[in-house]
């Protein structure tokens, strides 16, 4: 009888010893080391041992009667020290194993996050019944609070428990949503939601800085300053393979120890299972595969032919009673189609995506009845355009006549309620869409307040009057902001105000965006208006910027960029000159040009080179310009009365105070000002988007003026007294351009569509809501006024982006 050693006693080697004692029970005789003092159990059922729904009991897969039966020599709580593949000996802490065949089923190592204090004592990984004992222990101390590093499946499955034993959890998670590997943006907000409902605090895009206590964890402190006070920290980031003792044995190891199709490592006698190994470039973490290797690997030992091949795999996952599915590659992608299913009030998501008439990914969440049979159709690769009309419904809708909203509405009783937040129901509708002839959705809004609050009940709305005015009806007299949505700019803004949404995947979940993540369109517009409406509840999101924006700097045609330091007011100094022509010598840069807004503009910066040129006009006290953003960019002057003979008012005065009081703000659109000295107009001010005319007797505030692609002179808004009153009524009037004004819409086309005389009764002649507007403005500059030159020049936030990639670290990657 051959003697057949191997190392780890987990699920992978607990299945390929199953297998083979089922295929052959006289083939080997076993010998079974464990670091742990224990035998296999079910790795995935320790989140029921943590919560206490489960024993341990409950959960174990293979008892000591089991490895008596099958004569295992069991070496539990005996930690393999080497292999000596010369000798094929298993050193062990207490003796050596001679082996003819050998299974290496280490497993992997939770990642440790390298921060001060992570060896404190209660800060704890997630992996194996000693961590979960752990966590039950510290519950146990009454008011104890847990944070968990990780929003992956193994750390919310150790916040749910934790919380379900009367711990105040928080989970820290590094990218913007939970279980971001198998799930998409709007999958991880409902998760997010889910697992708030239950008592557990979630923080997206939050970096651990260090760990702090003198011996024992009392608090985590994030890279932002945030301060978490705990009891237990448990580090549940991610997982390693543990392939030390195979790499000291001299085998093939790259992310993890090789094999081939048959589970064989480079040494023809020594096979390798389960997380430790890497076929074909690819690692394994779930089960499914596992499981397939070990039956492959056992055929293999007994001499029956089999071989592992990479499959599409799926996930179904319950995390704390959330149900999960994601399978195939859910990707965005050039020829890919999306289908999107959104039901908000049930918590349901599903989204399917199609390239070349096949289904290769899909997303589930809430209702996961329909996972196999769609994971099915991933795999086989069948055709779908038969059932594309019914596909994301199910299995059950297949064959079925393709569904009919229309038919569905023109069912519904008179009486039937369409719009629950005014009690309006479908014969009120219909009976004014005829009786008034209305033909748009906001003469709807405004004659039976239908659709008027919290939107929901938009697509409906427009059904009926589809339905009502037949051919007559045109939907687009609301224009969605873009394909991914039936919804319009403005009502798009006023359902994140009313609904009180604050990040891009609440807003496409609770609106039912047509698709998973939006699109170039939609993204940069939802970034704007999240930050206009909630600043400093959201976090700019950088990836839905446009590339200056990005980079903070204008590409050229050439790929280089251009820098342009803000002057405030277009003044300058002697050290600014001096810091700009240094940088133009030190980085040879080729064009130093004079803007027509009175900055001077380095045109031709290497992308690699922007932070230390940034670094070094930051030392002359130089910030952004923002001549790449839509955001103020200059406020032009004159010399005004310092100088000029005409001036009547300090104009440069103003237009530095007003530059400096607004810089950092982002608006729809670009915006300049300028501020003339005099009636003489030599800063144009009568053509910017706000501008300011000194008189003898005060300032003449203008706005609306265009002079790029249009040309349009400027609407005189009002005429005030003093300066305060300017920069009161300027800000005011810019506040609400960006609380009303759409996305990429430039001022002049907003007061185009909202009317002068609205403008005016907000701005002007209403005293309380122009300190409103201003004070709305002064609020959201605590936390906007931030140079972003100033953080990536010093190595801080999104530096990696200049660095070529193999100077880039793991955590900067995430970010």
């Amino acid at each position: 009888m051959q003697r057949l050693v191997v190392i780890g006693a987990g699920m992978a080697s607990g299945r390929v010893l199953e297998t083979l004692f089922e295929t052959d029970p006289d083939a080997f005789a076993v010998t079974l080391f464990n670091a742990e003092p224990r035998g296999n159990y079910n790795r995935i059922m320790l989140s029921p041992v943590l919560s206490g729904e489960k024993s341990f009991e409950e959960i174990v897969t293979h008892s000591d009667d089991w490895y008596g039966e099958h004569k295992v020599t069991c070496r539990f709580g005996e930690k393999v020290v080497a292999i000596d593949r010369a000798r094929k000996v298993v050193v062990g802490e207490k003796g050596e194993v001679p082996y003819d065949r050998l299974i290496v089923a280490t497993g992997s190592v939770p990642f440790i996050v390298p921060v001060e204090g992570r060896d404190l004592d209660g800060v704890i990984t997630y992996r194996d019944l000693d961590d979960t004992n752990r966590m039950i222990e510290a519950s146990g101390r009454p008011g104890s609070r847990a944070v968990v590093i990780g929003g992956g499946l193994l750390g919310l499955e150790a916040a749910a428990g934790l919380r379900l034993r009367g711990m105040e959890v928080t989970v820290l998670h590094l990218s913007g949503h939970l279980m971001d590997r198998q799930l998409d943006e709007a999958a991880g907000y409902l998760l997010r939601k889910d697992l708030e409902k239950r008592g557990i605090a979630v923080m997206t895009r939050a970096s651990t800085e260090r760990i702090l206590g003198d011996t024992r964890v009392e608090a985590v402190e994030l890279a932002d300053g945030t301060r978490l006070e705990a009891d237990l920290v448990v580090m549940a980031v991610g997982i390693r393979p543990s392939v030390e003792i195979a790499r000291a044995a001299g085998l093939a190891v790259n992310r993890a120890i090789v094999v081939d199709a048959q589970m064989r490592t480079s040494d023809p006698d020594i096979y390798a299972v389960g997380e430790c190994v890497e076929f074909n470039g690819t690692l394994f973490g779930l089960v499914a595969p596992l499981y397939e290797q070990a039956k492959v690997l056992a055929n293999c030992l007994v001499g029956k032919p089999g071989s592992f091949s990479v499959r599409e795999l799926s996930t179904k996952l319950k995390v704390t009673g959330c149900d999960l599915f994601s399978a195939g590659d859910f990707s965005v992608g050039e020829g890919r189609e999306e289908i999107v299913l959104r039901d908000p009030s049930q918590g349901v998501y599903r989204r399917l995506v199609i390239e070349n008439d096949r289904l290769v990914g899909a997303v589930m969440y809430g209702d996961t009845g329909d996972a196999n049979w769609f994971f099915d159709l991933i795999r086989d690769g069948a055709p779908v355009a038969a059932m594309r009309e019914t596909l994301i419904f199910g299995q059950s809708y297949q064959g079925a006549a393709p569904l009919d909203p229309m038919a569905a509405v023109a069912a519904l009783p008179d009486d039937a309620e369409i719009c629950g937040c005014n009690g309006v129901c479908k014969s009120k509708i219909t009976g004014a869409i005829t009786s008034k002839g209305l033909t748009s959705l906001d003469a709807v809004r405004v004659h039976t307040k239908a659709s008027s609050s919290c939107g929901t009940c938009t697509g409906l709305v427009e059904q009926l009057m589809a339905l009502t005015l037949g051919n007559a009806f045109n939907p687009q007299a609301v224009k969605p902001m873009c394909g991914c949505t039936d919804l319009g700019h403005a009502d798009v803004r006023r359902l994140i105000v009313a609904k009180q949404l604050k990040s891009i995947p609440e807003v496409m979940q609770e609106l039912e965006w047509k698709t998973s993540c939006g699109c170039a369109k939609c993204r940069p517009a939802l970034n704007y208006y999240l930050i206009a409406d909630w600043p400093g509840e959201y976090v700019d999101d950088d990836q839905s910027r446009f590339i200056n924006e990005r980079v903070h700097a204008n590409i050229q045609k050439d790929g280089t960029y251009s820098v342009v330091p803000r002057m405030w007011g277009g003044i300058t100094s002697a050290k600014e000159l001096r810091a700009i022509a240094d940088v133009a010598d030190k980085f040879q840069i080729p064009t130093v040009k004079c803007t027509g807004g009175q900055r001077i503009d380095l045109l031709g910066v290497k992308k690699e080179d922007l932070p230390a040129v940034w670094a070094d006009l930051n030392a002359a006290g130089m910030v952004s310009g923002a001549a790449y953003g839509k955001a103020l960019r200059t406020v032009k002057t004159c010399v005004g009365t310092d100088w000029c003979r005409f001036g009547t008012q300090d104009s440069t005065g103003l237009g530095v105070r007003i530059e400096k009081f607004m810089w950092g703000s982002w608006t729809p659109a670009k915006v300049k000002m300028a501020v003339s000295g005099c009636p003489r107009n030599c800063a144009e001010a009568t053509c910017k988007d706000v501008g300011v005319i000194c008189t003898d007797a005060g300032y003449e505030i203008h706005f609306a003026g265009a002079a790029g692609l249009d040309i349009k002179g400027t609407e005189v808004l009002t005429q005030v007294k003093t300066e305060d009153e300017a920069l009161e009524m300027i800000v005011a009037l810019v506040q609400l351009y960006r609380e009303q004004g759409h996305y990429l819409e430039r001022i002049y086309k907003w007061l185009k569509r909202v009317g002068m005389e609205s403008v005016r009764a907000a701005v002007v002649d209403d005293a309380e809501k122009r300190r409103f507007y201003f004070e709305r403005f002064v609020k959201s500059q605590e936390t906007a006024q931030r140079d972003p030159w100033a953080d990536r020049a010093s190595g801080g936030v999104a530096s990696h982006e200049f660095r070529p990639m193999a100077e880039i670290t793991f955590k900067e990657a995430a970010e």
